[in-house]
């Protein structure tokens, strides 16, 4: 029996000793494992910030500036200017659509002999205006037109309507963003 309680203890210390062995083992690997993941040299993250300037606030068509007839067009210049520290896609919408004349005034901006949108002004949502094909530099500023445009074939339908509207643009950086996603 005595041959027996030898064993057994040695078996027994035997396993204390690996147990301490592998606890030691696992706490260093544990260590090294965390302290990797903390520790990553010369790495350097910034973020970079969307700013835009439309218009410098000012609206491209004033209240009472003008009594819109069939047939009639009315053309006003506006400006877009990235101030960004990245390249941006844009794009430029109606947000706020209000009165009569939502569904009815033809509307066109461009850059140029570029169409970028046309449409009513119900029409051009936020959703459903897609960003421009081109990019808008670093400081680069993009001179646009929009014309409002009332149908001859509107006739008396549009008579003592109005149309109020706040313009918009929204822009996203280029870096990293090849499907011009806008969240």
């Amino acid at each position: 029996m005595k041959n027996k309680h030898g064993s057994t203890s040695g078996k027994i210390t035997a396993g204390i000793i690996l147990l301490i062995v592998l606890s030691i083992a696992l706490s260093g690997t544990t260590f090294a494992l965390v302290y990797s993941m903390v520790t990553v040299d010369n790495n350097v993250f910034r973020t970079g910030v969307i700013d835009i300037n439309l218009n410098d606030g000012k609206p491209v068509i004033e209240e009472h500036e003008f009594e819109f007839r069939p047939g009639m067009a009315v053309q006003k210049e506006f400006f877009l200017e990235n101030n960004s520290t990245w390249s941006v896609y844009y794009k430029i919408y109606f947000r706020n659509v209000e009165g009569g004349l939502a569904s009815l005034l033809r509307i066109t901006i461009a850059i140029g002999d570029k169409i970028l949108y046309e449409g009513t002004a119900a029409e051009m949502t936020r959703e459903r205006v897609a960003a421009a094909d081109d990019e808008l530099a670093i400081g680069e500023r993009r001179n646009l037109t929009v014309t409002f445009l009332l149908p001859w074939e509107t006739g008396n339908e549009g008579q003592g309507q109005l149309l109020a509207f706040d313009l918009c643009a929204d822009a996203v950086q280029t870096k990293n963003n090849r499907d011009r996603l806008f969240y």
